[in-house]
């Protein structure tokens, strides 16, 4: 309740620049959807910026466009959300097959990931031919995707995990 008071009071005057510290800190599930619900209302409708501070990025991730990585007080990063978690030095893409059992003699650079899934580093390009080699040693391929990137992901990428020096 403190949480939604806080936030009514800084709301009143209809400020254009509303900044808030981890927000949904403390809430339940559906406090933090109704959070969420409205701070998304308030920008596009009353067209406020919002700045939060969080450490949630997966709840960052769900609410922002844009984020400011931060790392021992210094900023290493700001761009789209987006774009920092297309940024990558890795290119996996998930295979989900039939049996990984033989993945690992076939493609040494594979990740297997459980008895029917596996990932590995490959350029769009390189896609068509594992999906060969599978196929000539009778693997049935039900589903290729690039690993999505969460902002979580992307910050520990950035930052190394974050440890103070």
């Amino acid at each position: 309740m403190r949480q939604r008071l806080g936030i009514a009071q800084a709301i009143i005057h209809k400020p254009n620049l509303l900044i808030l510290d981890e927000p949904t800190n403390g809430l339940d599930p559906e406090g933090i959807k109704e959070m969420r619900e409205l701070l998304i209302n308030l920008a596009k409708e009353e067209k406020m910026a919002i700045l939060i501070s969080s450490h949630n990025l997966a709840e960052l991730d769900n609410l922002c466009n844009k984020v400011c990585i931060i790392k021992n007080g210094e900023i290493i990063e700001t761009s789209g959300i987006s774009e920092i978690k297309q940024e990558s030095e890795r290119n996996y893409n998930i295979f989900e097959i039939n049996n990984t059992e033989k993945i690992k003699e076939l493609l040494p650079n594979a990740i297997i990931l459980n008895v029917n899934k596996f990932k590995i580093d490959a350029e769009k390009e390189e896609i068509a031919k594992i999906i060969e080699l599978l196929v000539k040693n009778n693997i049935s391929i039900y589903e290729v995707k690039k690993e999505e990137k969460s902002l979580e992901d992307a910050f520990f990428e950035k930052t190394g995990g974050n440890i103070i020096e």
